[in-house]
Protein backbone atom coordinates (compact mmCIF):
# COMPACT_ATOMS: atom_id res chain seq x y z
CA UNK A 1 0.00 0.00 0.00
CA UNK A 2 2.89 2.30 0.93
CA UNK A 3 4.67 2.23 -2.61
CA UNK A 4 1.09 2.98 -4.48
CA UNK A 5 0.24 6.05 -2.67
CA UNK A 6 3.92 7.04 -3.37
CA UNK A 7 3.37 6.53 -6.97
CA UNK A 8 -0.18 8.33 -6.51
CA UNK A 9 1.69 11.44 -4.84
CA UNK A 10 4.52 11.65 -7.19
CA UNK A 11 2.73 11.22 -10.24
CA UNK A 12 -0.03 13.42 -9.38
CA UNK A 13 2.33 16.11 -7.23
CA UNK A 14 5.02 16.76 -9.65
CA UNK A 15 2.34 17.12 -12.61
CA UNK A 16 1.05 19.78 -10.89
CA UNK A 17 4.30 21.21 -9.80
CA UNK A 18 5.55 20.81 -13.42
CA UNK A 19 2.03 22.75 -14.71
CA UNK A 20 2.89 26.16 -11.76
CA UNK A 21 6.78 26.39 -13.32
CA UNK A 22 5.02 26.78 -17.08
CA UNK A 23 3.08 29.71 -15.69
CA UNK A 24 6.02 30.91 -13.21
CA UNK A 25 9.36 30.18 -15.48
CA UNK A 26 7.72 28.96 -18.86
CA UNK A 27 9.65 26.23 -18.61
CA UNK A 28 8.10 22.11 -20.19
CA UNK A 29 6.69 24.89 -22.60
CA UNK A 30 4.87 26.88 -20.74
CA UNK A 31 4.17 30.63 -21.35
CA UNK A 32 5.42 32.14 -18.40
CA UNK A 33 4.14 34.97 -16.23
CA UNK A 34 3.27 37.30 -18.42
CA UNK A 35 1.37 35.58 -21.00
CA UNK A 36 0.02 33.30 -18.42
CA UNK A 37 -1.35 36.58 -16.69
CA UNK A 38 -3.19 38.16 -20.15
CA UNK A 39 -4.99 34.37 -20.26
CA UNK A 40 -6.20 34.70 -16.68
CA UNK A 41 -7.34 38.12 -17.21
CA UNK A 42 -9.44 36.67 -20.67
CA UNK A 43 -11.18 34.14 -18.32
CA UNK A 44 -11.92 37.53 -15.85
CA UNK A 45 -9.08 37.33 -13.19
CA UNK A 46 -7.92 40.60 -12.64
CA UNK A 47 -5.00 41.46 -12.24
CA UNK A 48 -4.19 38.53 -14.51
CA UNK A 49 -0.49 38.59 -13.58
CA UNK A 50 -1.32 38.42 -9.77
CA UNK A 51 -3.72 35.37 -9.88
CA UNK A 52 -1.37 33.70 -12.15
CA UNK A 53 1.05 34.53 -9.95
CA UNK A 54 -0.64 32.98 -6.83
CA UNK A 55 -1.45 29.94 -9.09
CA UNK A 56 1.73 29.46 -10.40
CA UNK A 57 3.00 29.29 -6.71
CA UNK A 58 0.00 27.00 -5.07
CA UNK A 59 0.27 24.83 -8.00
CA UNK A 60 4.55 24.22 -7.65
CA UNK A 61 3.95 24.17 -3.96
CA UNK A 62 1.06 22.00 -3.28
CA UNK A 63 2.39 19.53 -6.10
CA UNK A 64 6.28 19.11 -4.52
CA UNK A 65 4.70 18.80 -0.65
CA UNK A 66 2.39 16.17 -2.17
CA UNK A 67 5.31 14.97 -3.67
CA UNK A 68 7.08 14.52 -0.46
CA UNK A 69 4.28 13.86 1.81
CA UNK A 70 4.80 16.57 3.97
CA UNK A 71 1.49 18.67 5.29
CA UNK A 72 -0.15 16.27 2.84
CA UNK A 73 -4.06 17.31 3.98
CA UNK A 74 -3.16 20.84 3.80
CA UNK A 75 -1.05 20.54 0.18
CA UNK A 76 -4.18 18.49 -1.02
CA UNK A 77 -6.20 21.28 0.11
CA UNK A 78 -4.21 23.82 -1.78
CA UNK A 79 -3.85 21.15 -4.77
CA UNK A 80 -7.60 20.61 -4.98
CA UNK A 81 -8.64 24.54 -4.59
CA UNK A 82 -6.43 24.83 -7.80
CA UNK A 83 -8.37 22.14 -9.51
CA UNK A 84 -11.56 23.67 -8.26
CA UNK A 85 -11.05 27.18 -10.04
CA UNK A 86 -9.47 25.59 -13.04
CA UNK A 87 -12.58 23.16 -13.86
CA UNK A 88 -14.65 25.87 -13.26
CA UNK A 89 -12.92 29.06 -14.71
CA UNK A 90 -11.98 27.47 -17.87
CA UNK A 91 -13.28 23.85 -18.48
CA UNK A 92 -16.53 23.59 -17.04
CA UNK A 93 -18.37 25.20 -19.84
CA UNK A 94 -16.97 22.78 -22.06
CA UNK A 95 -18.41 19.52 -20.45
CA UNK A 96 -16.87 16.46 -18.98
CA UNK A 97 -14.14 15.44 -21.10
CA UNK A 98 -10.89 16.48 -21.40
CA UNK A 99 -10.76 15.76 -24.92
CA UNK A 100 -13.43 18.40 -25.53
CA UNK A 101 -11.79 20.72 -23.18
CA UNK A 102 -13.92 19.58 -20.20
CA UNK A 103 -13.27 19.38 -16.72
CA UNK A 104 -12.53 15.78 -16.30
CA UNK A 105 -8.89 16.18 -16.00
CA UNK A 106 -9.23 18.57 -12.90
CA UNK A 107 -11.97 16.51 -11.22
CA UNK A 108 -9.25 13.74 -11.33
CA UNK A 109 -6.06 15.48 -10.11
CA UNK A 110 -8.48 16.91 -7.48
CA UNK A 111 -9.91 14.47 -6.41
CA UNK A 112 -6.64 12.12 -6.19
CA UNK A 113 -4.99 15.02 -4.17
CA UNK A 114 -8.08 14.68 -1.46
CA UNK A 115 -8.10 11.14 -1.15
CA UNK A 116 -4.67 11.14 0.32
CA UNK A 117 -5.68 13.85 3.13
CA UNK A 118 -7.78 10.84 4.31
CA UNK A 119 -5.30 7.92 3.39
CA UNK A 120 -2.33 9.77 4.94
CA UNK A 121 0.88 9.78 2.71
CA UNK A 122 2.17 6.39 3.74
CA UNK A 123 5.42 5.47 5.30
CA UNK A 124 7.45 6.74 2.47
CA UNK A 125 6.43 10.26 3.61
CA UNK A 126 8.41 13.02 5.20
CA UNK A 127 5.35 13.10 7.46
CA UNK A 128 5.48 9.69 8.44
CA UNK A 129 9.32 9.92 8.95
CA UNK A 130 8.23 12.76 11.21
CA UNK A 131 6.16 11.03 12.73
CA UNK A 132 3.03 13.46 12.16
CA UNK A 133 0.08 11.15 11.58
CA UNK A 134 -2.08 13.19 9.13
CA UNK A 135 -4.49 10.95 8.05
CA UNK A 136 -8.31 10.27 8.64
CA UNK A 137 -11.89 11.12 8.44
CA UNK A 138 -10.99 14.33 10.29
CA UNK A 139 -8.01 15.43 8.32
CA UNK A 140 -10.09 14.31 4.61
CA UNK A 141 -13.18 16.56 5.73
CA UNK A 142 -10.86 19.89 6.69
CA UNK A 143 -8.85 19.43 3.46
CA UNK A 144 -12.56 19.00 1.26
CA UNK A 145 -13.48 22.59 3.56
CA UNK A 146 -10.07 24.09 2.87
CA UNK A 147 -10.12 23.31 -1.09
CA UNK A 148 -13.55 24.96 -0.80
CA UNK A 149 -12.56 27.95 0.53
CA UNK A 150 -9.39 28.17 -1.05
CA UNK A 151 -11.24 27.81 -4.92
CA UNK A 152 -14.47 29.55 -3.52
CA UNK A 153 -12.00 33.23 -3.02
CA UNK A 154 -10.39 33.42 -6.33
CA UNK A 155 -13.80 32.63 -7.89
CA UNK A 156 -15.68 35.10 -6.13
CA UNK A 157 -13.32 37.70 -6.96
CA UNK A 158 -13.83 36.92 -11.01
CA UNK A 159 -15.23 39.46 -12.61
CA UNK A 160 -18.34 38.44 -14.68
CA UNK A 161 -16.77 39.37 -18.33
CA UNK A 162 -13.58 39.05 -18.73
CA UNK A 163 -11.45 41.99 -19.08
CA UNK A 164 -10.63 43.82 -22.76
CA UNK A 165 -7.46 42.18 -25.13
CA UNK A 166 -5.50 45.04 -25.46
CA UNK A 167 -4.78 46.00 -29.00
CA UNK A 168 -2.68 43.72 -30.76
CA UNK A 169 -2.96 40.88 -28.20
CA UNK A 170 -4.37 37.74 -28.04
CA UNK A 171 -6.10 35.17 -25.92
CA UNK A 172 -3.89 32.11 -25.77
Amino acid sequence: MDIGLLLLRVTIGLTLAAHGSQKLFGWFGGHGLDATGKGFEGLGFVPGRRHALVAGLAETGSGLLLALGLATPLAAAAFAAVMLVAAVSAHMGRGFFAMGGGFEYNLVLGVAALALAFTGAGALSVDAASGWPLSGPAWGAAAIGLALVGGAVPLAQRQRQPAPVAAGASRA
